[in-house]
C-alpha cells in the first residue's frame, strides 16, 4: 500500500498548507481533498478513483469533495449521524456512512476521534493512521468552542496513543514518526493550558476575556479570537467536571 501526500495551499490555512492523501492499493481512496488541485489531478489521471472520505467537514479538508466525486463518480463516505451536516458542508449526499471499526472501500479502518470537530474520524491502514486535525508534529491543534470538545479530544488522543500506530499522517505538517510521544506532548500541552485557565478563575478572573488575558503570557493579539475560543472550550470542560461554575458569560470557582 502506498500513501501519497499532496500539500495544497488553501485560503483557510494562512500559515501553511493542508495535506490531501491518496491511498493507493487495489482501490484508490482520496482523503481530505481541500479543493480541486492540479497535483491531485495529476496523481489521479487515467486512474479510477474508487472512494472519497474526509476526517471532518472543515473547508480545508472537504472543499474538493464535490469536484472529485462528480469527476470520478466515486463513492463518498461520511460519519454515521452526520450526513446532513456533511451535505451542507460539501454539497454532496454521502453514499455510505461509517462508524468506529467500519471499513472505507474495504481498505481503511475507521477510528472515532472527535474533539477538534464533532464528526472527526481517522483512518487506519497497515503503515499508519491518517489523523486529520487530531495531531501535528509541532505546535498544537485548535480545539475551540462552540464546535470543539476538549473532553472528547483528550479521549481521542489517549485512544490513538493506545493504538500505537507506526506513523501518523496529519492534515497539516510532516508525517509524525513518534505517535505516542506526540500524543503525550499534546495531552501535556492541554493539561498546562487547563491549569492556567483554572488558576485565572481562582485568582478572580470572571469573564471570558479576563480569563484569556490571564491564561496567556505571550501577546495573542494576532490570534485573539482563536485564544478566546480555546479558553471557552476549557471552561466548558471544567464546568462539566464541576471544577468551575460557567454560564456562558461569567465564571467563578466551584
Amino acid at each position: 500500500m502506498t500513501v501519497h501526500r499532496i500539500p495544497v495551499t488553501h485560503e483557510h490555512v494562512p500559515t501553511g498548507a493542508v495535506t490531501a492523501h491518496v491511498v493507493d492499493e487495489e482501490r484508490i481512496i482520496l482523503v481530505d481533498p481541500p479543493e480541486r488541485h492540479p497535483d491531485i489531478d495529476a496523481l489521479l489521471a487515467d486512474r479510477d478513483l474508487d472512494a472519497i472520505a474526509v476526517t471532518h467537514h472543515h473547508p480545508d479538508h472537504a472543499g474538493g469533495v464535490a469536484a472529485y466525486a462528480r469527476e470520478h463518480d466515486a463513492t463518498v463516505y461520511c460519519r454515521t449521524g452526520r450526513a446532513e451536516a456533511f451535505t451542507a458542508a460539501t454539497g454532496v449526499t454521502p453514499d455510505w456512512t461509517v462508524a468506529e471499526g467500519d471499513r472505507v472501500a474495504g481498505t481503511l479502518t475507521v477510528r472515532d476521534t472527535p474533539g477538534h470537530a464533532p464528526e472527526h474520524l481517522a483512518f487506519a491502514h497497515e503503515s499508519g493512521l491518517l489523523c486529520g486535525d487530531l495531531a501535528v508534529a509541532d505546535g498544537s491543534v485548535a480545539v475551540t468552542a462552540p464546535e470543539g470538545d476538549l473532553r472528547a479530544y483528550l479521549t481521542s488522543l489517549r485512544r490513538v496513543r493506545q493504538f500505537a500506530p507506526d506513523q501518523l499522517y496529519p492534515g497539516h505538517g510532516p508525517v509524525i514518526e513518534e505517535p505516542q510521544a506526540t500524543c503525550e506532548r499534546l495531552l501535556a500541552h492541554r493539561r498546562d493550558r487547563e491549569q492556567r485557565v483554572l488558576a485565572a478563575v481562582e485568582a478572580g478572573a470572571s469573564t471570558l476575556d479576563a480569563v484569556t488575558d490571564a491564561a496567556y503570557e505571550k501577546d495573542i493579539s494576532a490570534v485573539r479570537e482563536l485564544a478566546v475560543g480555546t479558553v471557552e472550550a476549557h471552561l466548558e470542560k471544567l464546568a462539566v467536571e464541576g471544577r468551575v461554575m460557567w454560564d456562558g458569560r461569567r465564571v467563578a470557582p466551584a
